[in-house]
C-alpha cells in the first residue's frame, strides 16, 4: 500500500512522546460519541422530541447493537425519560439494559439537564442532578461518575463541590474566558485538582478537565476550507447534516450533510482528523486524547454518523504499528480511566470559579445574568414553594392517618413540580438565552405545576384542620362565627428555626380585626396600598416555631374601636414630600427627614427625595448612602459595531440618569415605616417608570426578631424600558472600597471580585452573577445586598455597588431575528432586595440567616369564611376550599448555623440496599415495587465558612432522633451521597497525586460516630444527605 497523504503529519510524534513496544501506541485518541441536545433553546422540548430527538435514542440503540466496538454518552435525563417513558418498545429497553450493563451506553452527569451555572441557586442545582440520577439508579442500577458541563456560559466553584458530593470522579467544563483558555492551553494547564470550597479544600476536591479550543463540538471553532481538500473546517464530522423542524423530511435528506467517506474522500478525512489530533495532544501532559464527536442535535442517524466514521478510524488505525497512533470509540469514563492511570502529580486550583466568561474582547457574556428577569423570579417562587410543600407533605403523610388525601396523588403534584423546576434550570432557560416559544413553555410548565402543588397544600390544610368553632377553649374573648368578608389564614414557616416576621396581605376594607389561635389580637397595621388606590396593606407581626402552623381569624370590622371594644389594627400616617426634579440645582441635604427603627435610621433628603445616609446604632456610624435608577445604552445595528444581545452586555457608554423628577411619601406606624419612592421618566410622566418601597420593621427586642430588626428591605418597581436600555440600580456610599465587590457562586460560597482594569469592554467584564448575596465593604462597615432571584451585579466605582433589574433590547442580526432569539421584554417587573448594614462580625453572623428568611418567607393561606374560594384578598397566597382550624403540632428546630435544605418524601421505589436493588432489577421486578413512604429524604447544611464567625463557624453536632421527633419515631439513619444513590460507606471516589500535599479538614481527621446512629458532625460549609427512615404508624 502506498504511504497515505497525512501519514507524514504523525512523524511529529518521534519529537512528542519516545517510541515505546511495539505493540504499544504512543498516543491513544478516545473518539467520544454524544449529542448536545438542549432542554429548550430554539425549540420547545415536544418540537425537539418530534424532529430528533426520538431518532437519536432509536438509532443508537440500533447501532451500539449492531456493532460491540462502538460507544454513546447520554447526558440530559429530561429527553431520555421522555424517550424511555413513551417511545422506547420493550426490545428497545432490553438493549438499552444491556449496553449500560457492558459500559457501552454511558450516562455522564445524569441531570435532569445540564444546568447553568452562574444564575442557578445550588438547591435547585442539587434538585434537578437527583431528579435525574434517581431515575437512573432507579431504572439501571447505575451511578454517573463523570461530569459534562460543557455548554453553560462560565464555570462557578460550587459546582465541582457538588459533583464531588455527588460521587463524580472527574469534571468537564469548557466555556471559560478566551484569553485564560488559550494561556491553559500553551502551559499545559487544562487538567487539574480543583477544590471548589475553601472550607472543605481537599475533602472535596475533584479532577478538572477543560476541553480545549474546539470544545464540545468535533472541529466547530474554525472556519473556511482545508487547504487542497474539500472538507469544512465548520462542518467537521457531521454526516448526518441539521435536523429539520417540526419533523424529519420524507425524503430523508437533511440540509448540511456531510460528504461520505469513499475510497478518494478518505485522504482528505484523516488528515483533517489526525492534523486536529497532533495540536490537541500538544496542550496536555499525558499521551491520551479527548476526541468529543459531536455537536448540537447530531447523530438522529447514527448509522450515517457510525458507517462513516468507522471507515475513517480504520483508515487511521491501519498504520498504529508504525507511527504508534490509535483511534477507539470510548466513553468519559475509559478516557479518565486512561489518564488516572498514569498517576501524575496535578496541579491544584483552589476556590476561585470562571466567571465571568467572555468569547472575544467585545464578547462578554454577562448580560444573561439579567435577562428574563420575570422567569428568573418565577423560577425561584416555583422553587421555595416545592421546598415548603416538601416538607408539609412529609410532615403530612407521617403523621398518619390521611383519609381525604390520596398520598400517590399528592407524589405526584410534587413530582411534576420538581421536573418543571429542574427543567428551567437548563443553561438557556434561566439564563434568558432562547426564542419566546420557549420561554412560553418554561412559564406554562412552572405556573401549572405550581397550581398542582398549591392543590395539595391547602388539601393538607383542609384534611388537617377541624372546625373553626368546636372543642378548643379560647384564651381570649372575641365575637364567635364566621363572617361574610372575613377570611381565615394559615402561616406556615418552611425554615427549621422560629421565625419572626411580617407578612402583609392586601383587603379591601379599611377597617379589620385580626386574632391568632386562641382568640388573641394581634399587633398589626393598616394602611393604603403602595399600587392600588381602592385597597389596602395589612401588615401582621407572626412569630412561628420551625415546620410550624399559625392559623389567625381576618374580619372586616363594622364598627369603630370604641363601639365595640376589640382590637383593631394600627391605622398608619403618611407624609407627601410632592416631586422634585433631578436638576433643580439647589442646595441638598440640608433638610433631612429621619426614618428609624432598633437597628437603624435612614437619612431622606427633602431637598432631591432620595436617601442621604445610614446610622447603624451597633456601630454608631453614619454611612453616605444615595440609590438611583440609571440605564445603560446600547447599540441596535449588528452591523455597527458591538451589540447587547440575550447572552452578552456591551453598553455604549457609561449608564445614564433614567429619571427626570421623583416624588416620595413616608408611611408610618408601629409595625412598620414605609418610604414610598416613585421615580419618572420625563417630569410630566403621569405614571413612574421606576419606584422603590423601603421597610423599616419595629420589631420584638429578641434573637427572633433581630433579623427583622437588622434589615431593609426593599422591593422594586422596573419598568416598561425604552427599546436598547438595561436599567440598573446604582447604590453609592462613602465606603473606601476600592471597588472591591464580593458575590454569591449560586447562593453556596461568597467570591472576592477585585476590579479588572482591562484595556477593552471594562464595564462589562466587570459584572458578575448575584443569584443571592453581594457586598461592598471597607475596615468598619460591610453594606450587604440580599437578593430574592438572579442578577447581575458590579462596583465601577469606589463605595459603589450596582444591580441590572431589567433589560430590554432588539437588534437586527437576522440569525437572531430568523430565530425569535430576541429581548424585547416590554414587562413590569418587582424585584426584591434587602440590604444590611454595619461592622463585619454582625453582618457576616445575620447575612447567611438573612438571605434564608428572604428566600424561604412564611408561606399564607387563605379561605373566605363564608366558604367561597378567592374574594377581597390580593396577596401571594394559597386558597383552600374548606378548611377552618387548627391542629397539635411540634416543631422541628436547628440550631442556628444548620440550615434544612431539604426535607422530602422522594417516593423512590428501590430498595437502599444496592445488592437488593440490583438484584431486584435482575428479576425484571422493579415494576412491583411501591413507593416507601416511611423513607424520608434530610438533607443539612453548615452555612459558615470555617473561619467566617468564632462561634458560629464551629462545628454542630445534631442529634437527628430528636430533632425529628415531632415527625414520628425515626427506625434507622442511613448517610448517603448528595443525591441519595451511594450509601456514603460505599462510595469510594479517585484520588488524585497533586502538587499541593497540604489538604485541610477531611472526614477523615474526625472520628465519625458509628453509621447509622442519630448524632452527626457538621462541619463548615458540608452539606451532608440521609435516609431517615420512620416507624410505621
Amino acid at each position: 500500500m502506498e504511504p497515505r497523504g497525512w501519514l507524514p503529519l504523525l512523524l511529529q510524534l518521534e519529537l512528542m512522546w519516545p517510541l515505546g513496544a511495539p505493540s504499544e501506541p504512543r498516543l491513544r485518541v478516545f473518539v467520544v460519541p454524544h449529542s448536545h441536545m438542549d432542554v429548550g433553546w430554539l425549540h420547545t422540548v415536544q418540537e425537539s422530541m418530534q424532529a430528533y430527538v426520538t431518532n437519536v435514542y432509536n438509532s443508537v440503540v440500533e447501532e451500539l447493537t449492531l456493532e460491540k466496538k462502538r460507544r454513546f454518552i447520554a447526558v440530559e435525563q429530561e429527553y431520555f425519560r421522555l424517550w424511555w417513558d413513551g417511545v422506547a418498545s420493550d426490545g428497545q429497553k432490553g438493549q438499552v439494559h444491556q449496553l449500560v450493563a457492558e459500559g457501552r451506553l454511558e450516562f455522564v452527569l445524569g441531570g435532569q439537564v445540564m444546568h447553568d451555572e452562574a444564575v442557578t441557586h445550588f438547591d435547585d442545582q442539587i434538585l434537578q442532578l437527583t431528579e435525574g440520577h434517581s431515575f437512573l439508579y432507579e431504572t439501571f442500577g447505575v451511578r454517573p461518575r463523570f461530569s459534562w458541563q460543557v455548554d453553560p456560559f462560565g464555570a462557578s466553584a460550587t459546582t465541582p463541590t457538588l459533583f464531588a458530593l455527588a460521587g463524580f470522579n472527574a469534571h468537564v467544563i469548557s466555556r471559560i474566558d478566551y484569553d485564560l483558555k488559550e494561556a491553559m492551553q500553551d502551559n499545559q494547564q487544562l487538567q487539574f485538582v480543583w477544590r471548589g470550597s475553601r472550607s472543605l479544600s481537599a475533602q472535596q476536591e475533584i479532577f478538572t478537565h477543560v476541553l480545549d479550543q474546539f470544545g464540545y463540538c468535533s472541529l466547530q471553532p474554525f472556519s473556511g476550507r482545508i487547504p487542497n481538500t474539500c472538507l469544512s473546517l465548520s462542518e467537521g464530522f457531521y454526516w448526518d447534516g441539521e435536523p429539520v423542524f417540526p419533523g424529519p423530511p420524507t425524503d430523508g435528506l437533511y440540509p448540511s450533510m456531510e460528504m461520505p467517506v469513499t475510497e478518494n474522500s478518505i485522504p482528505n478525512f484523516t488528515s483533517l482528523l489526525v492534523g486536529n489530533v497532533l495540536a490537541r495532544v500538544t496542550w496536555f501532559r499525558t499521551p491520551h486524547v479527548l476526541w468529543p464527536w459531536g455537536c448540537d442535535r447530531q447523530f438522529f442517524n447514527a448509522s450515517l454518523q457510525f458507517t462513516n466514521m468507522d471507515r475513517v478510524m480504520e483508515e487511521v488505525n491501519k498504520f498504529t504499528y508504525q507511527h504508534g497512533v490509535s483511534m477507539e470509540y470510548a466513553t468519559l469514563g475509559s478516557y479518565f480511566r486512561a489518564v488516572h492511570a498514569h498517576q501524575l502529580s496535578w496541579p491544584v486550583r483552589d476556590q476561585r470559579d470562571f466567571l465571568p466568561y467572555s468569547s472575544e474582547i467585545f464578547h462578554a457574556w454577562t448580560g444573561f445574568y439579567a435577562s428574563r428577569s420575570g422567569l428568573k423570579a418565577l423560577s425561584r417562587r416555583a422553587s421555595t414553594l416545592l421546598y415548603a410543600a416538601e416538607s408539609m407533605f412529609t410532615r403530612y403523610v407521617l403523621l398518619a392517618p390521611h383519609p381525604n388525601l390520596d398520598p400517590a396523588w399528592g407524589l405526584q403534584q410534587l413530582q411534576q413540580l420538581r421536573w418543571a423546576v429542574s427543567e428551567v434550570q437548563h443553561h438557556d432557560a434561566i439564563t434568558g438565552t432562547h426564542a419566546l416559544k420557549v420561554g412560553d413553555m418554561f412559564v406554562e410548565h412552572l405556573s401549572s405545576r405550581m397550581q398542582g402543588v398549591q392543590t395539595l397544600m391547602a388539601s393538607i390544610i383542609q384534611d388537617r384542620s377541624p372546625d373553626h368553632s368546636g372543642g378548643r377553649s379560647r384564651a381570649c374573648s372575641l365575637s364567635a362565627g364566621p363572617e361574610p368578608g372575613g377570611r381565615f389564614a394559615v402561616v406556615y414557616n418552611p425554615l427549621a428555626w422560629t421565625v419572626t416576621t411580617i407578612i402583609t396581605l392586601t383587603v379591601d376594607f379599611p377597617r379589620v380585626s385580626i386574632t391568632d389561635e386562641s382568640g388573641c389580637p394581634l399587633p398589626a397595621q393598616i394602611q393604603s396600598s403602595k399600587e392600588m388606590p381602592s385597597a389596602y396593606d395589612l401588615h401582621v407581626l407572626t412569630m412561628s416555631p420551625g415546620l410550624s402552623y399559625r392559623q389567625y381569624s381576618i374580619r372586616p370590622s363594622r364598627s369603630s374601636q370604641e363601639d365595640t371594644g376589640e382590637t383593631v389594627p394600627f391605622v398608619a400616617s403618611t407624609q407627601h414630600f410632592g416631586h422634585r426634579l433631578r436638576r433643580h440645582g439647589g442646595q441638598v441635604g440640608s433638610h433631612l427627614v429621619p426614618v428609624e427603627n432598633d437597628c437603624y435610621t435612614v437619612f431622606l433628603d427633602t431637598d432631591t427625595n432620595l436617601m442621604h445616609s445610614i446610622w447603624e446604632r451597633q456601630s454608631n456610624r453614619t454611612v453616605q448612602v444615595t440609590q438611583s435608577f440609571m440605564e445603560y445604552h446600547v447599540k441596535s445595528d449588528f452591523h455597527r459595531g458591538p451589540i447587547s444581545d440575550n447572552y452578552v452586555f456591551t453598553p455604549d457608554g457609561r449608564a445614564e440618569p433614567a429619571w427626570e423628577a421623583v416624588r416620595m411619601e413616608i408611611v408610618a406606624g408601629p409595625l412598620v415605616t414605609e418610604i414610598r419612592q416613585d421615580f419618572y421618566r420625563e417630569v410630566n410622566d403621569r405614571e413612574p417608570t421606576f419606584a422603590i418601597y423601603s421597610r423599616l420593621a419595629h420589631g420584638p427586642q429578641s434573637s427572633d426578631g433581630e433579623l427583622l430588626c437588622h434589615r431593609i428591605e426593599q422591593e422594586y418597581r422596573v419598568g416598561p424600558l425604552e427599546l436598547n436600555r438595561e436599567a440598573i440600580l446604582r447604590t453609592s456610599t462613602d465606603l473606601n472600597t476600592g471597588r472591591v465587590l464580593y458575590s454569591d457562586n449560586n447562593g453556596y460560597q461568597m467570591q472576592r471580585r477585585p476590579y479588572r482594569q482591562d484595556t477593552w469592554n471594562t464595564i462589562a467584564r466587570n459584572y458578575y452573577p448575584m443569584v443571592q448575596s453581594a457586598f461592598i465593604q471597607d475596615r468598619r462597615s460591610r453594606l450587604v445586598l440580599l437578593s430574592e432571584q438572579a442578577h447581575g451585579v458590579s462596583s465601577q466605582g469606589n463605595g459603589q455597588v450596582e444591580v441590572m433589574l431589567h433589560r430590554r433590547l432588539w437588534n437586527n442580526d437576522k440569525w437572531a431575528l430568523d430565530n425569535d432569539l430576541t429581548l424585547n421584554d416590554s414587562s413590569v417587573v418587582h424585584p426584591v432586595l434587602w440590604l444590611l448594614l454595619g461592622p463585619w462580625t454582625l453582618t457576616s453572623g445575620l447575612s447567611q440567616s438573612s438571605g434564608l428568611a428572604l428566600q424561604h418567607r412564611p408561606v399564607v393561606m387563605l379561605r373566605e369564611m363564608n366558604g367561597e374560594v378567592g374574594g377581597p384578598f390580593s396577596a401571594p397566597v394559597i386558597t383552600a376550599p374548606g378548611w377552618n382550624g387548627s391542629w397539635k403540632q411540634k416543631a422541628v428546630t436547628l440550631p442556628s448555623s444548620v440550615h434544612l435544605q431539604i426535607l422530602s418524601i422522594p417516593g423512590w421505589k428501590y430498595s437502599s440496599n444496592h445488592t437488593e436493588h440490583l438484584q431486584t432489577l435482575r428479576e425484571g421486578a422493579q415494576h412491583e415495587a411501591k413507593a416507601d413512604l416511611r423513607r424520608v429524604l434530610l438533607r443539612l447544611q453548615h452555612l459558615y465558612e470555617v473561619d467566617q464567625d468564632p462561634v458560629l463557624s464551629q462545628p454542630v453536632t445534631v442529634n437527628l432522633q430528636s430533632v425529628l421527633r415531632g415527625l414520628g419515631s425515626v427506625v434507622s439513619v442511613e448517610e448517603r451521597s448528595l443525591t441519595g444513590t451511594w450509601n456514603v460507606s460505599e462510595m469510594h471516589r479517585w484520588t488524585w497525586s497533586t502538587r499541593d500535599p497540604h489538604r485541610h479538614r477531611g472526614n477523615s481527621s474526625h472520628p465519625s460516630p458509628p453509621p447509622g446512629g442519630p448524632e452527626v458532625t457538621i462541619y463548615p460549609k458540608e452539606i451532608r444527605t440521609f435516609f431517615i427512615h420512620f416507624q410505621e404508624q
